[in-house]
């Protein structure tokens, strides 16, 4: 809300602002029929025939009639609360592309087109870190041929959140009729405080540099184990952590200072008993001993389970990003 000297509401935002993270502040008609105040904070994306689009924080797009507006300023930054290291939004995206490769990709300018048989959406999407060279409408249709070519549905990953993200990217996309399907959050902690907690269970877990049949059994999403280990494998130094008869295992990849941690499923059965964070103990220990420090995950933001076992480990949300599908 921006009050003037004389205490009336002022708008203090045009379209020139367009990129910039705002805060503003429009009027409705409430449930008994007097005026209710609605505040919307994020990065003006849009501003078009009447209509500002305003992307928050999580990703989700707000639209607002210029006309009930009455209030309206640009905004800093928000400041960054996140405990352990700190990181730029680039230097995670590359590491966590590092971290699972597709089979083959191409470079569009500073896009990169990833494609892996089908095989989760990270490594069948594109990740646009950069100009791709083109102007965006033909850049998607680039795309979009690129991956029917394979057989394959476009997907743009974008993310939001973070200093350096791709907010304006998201509203593009979603004015073509791109949907958004899966949204996840990438979150970073301090590596030693997971390698130091009691975890008893930490000692009888298994590492090894390959997934065995139990352990893609557990896994869960394999449907071609060829493909599946072949995809798994890659990475800069890649580590599989599973305890005996498959109650939980994980996948750790040791790049540079960070340890990145994905794949972590436990057996239903023996949910609630520790097990996610022995695994994560015992793939942490292993990273400190390679020279790493920090650590990195993605979560899916309907998770609550995971959710809470990262808050307890430490880990505090970076940025979230998301899966864009082009319109069937």
């Amino acid at each position: 809300m921006e009050i003037t000297a004389g205490g009336l509401l002022e708008v203090r935002i045009t379209p020139a602002d367009v990129g910039k993270r705002v805060s503003v502040r429009r009027v409705e008609a409430g449930l008994s029929g007097g005026p209710r105040f609605t505040d919307t904070v994020g990065v003006l994306t849009s501003w078009d025939d009447g209509v500002l689009l305003i992307t928050r924080k999580n990703g989700q797009a707000v639209r607002i009639a210029e006309s009930t507006l009455v209030a309206g300023k640009t905004v800093p930054p928000a400041p960054a609360r996140r405990r352990g290291p700190a990181a730029s939004f680039e230097e995670l995206a590359r590491v966590s592309a590092r971290s699972w490769q597709p089979l083959e990709s191409e470079a569009l300018g500073g896009w990169t087109l990833r494609a892996a048989a089908g095989f989760t959406r990270r490594a069948n999407s594109v990740l646009p870190l950069g100009d791709p060279g083109l102007p965006l409408d033909d850049a998607l249709a680039r795309v979009t041929s690129w991956y029917t070519e394979r057989g394959l549905p476009a997907y743009v990953q974008t993310a939001t959140g973070a200093e350096g993200t791709q907010e304006l990217l998201c509203a593009e996309l979603e004015r073509r009729g791109w949907a958004a399907e899966v949204s996840a959050q990438v979150r970073i902690g301090a590596l030693a405080p997971v390698a130091d907690v009691d975890a008893p269970e930490a000692e009888a877990v298994r590492l090894t540099r390959t997934p065995d049949e139990e352990w893609l059994g557990r896994y869960g999403k394999v449907t071609d184990p060829a493909l599946a280990r072949r995809m798994l494998v890659a990475g800069p130094s890649v580590w599989f952590a599973a305890l005996p008869g498959g109650r939980a295992v994980g996948r750790c990849v040791v790049d540079g200072r960070w340890a990145g941690f994905a794949a972590l499923a436990v057996d239903p059965a023996h949910r609630r008993e520790g097990l996610a964070t022995a695994v994560m103990a015992a793939l942490s220990r292993r990273a400190l001993e390679e020279g790493a420090s920090a650590a990195w995950l993605q979560v899916e933001t309907d998770n609550p389970g995971a959710l809470g076992l990262y808050d307890g480990l430490g880990f505090a949300a970076h940025h979230t990003y998301h899966h864009y599908r082009a319109a069937r």
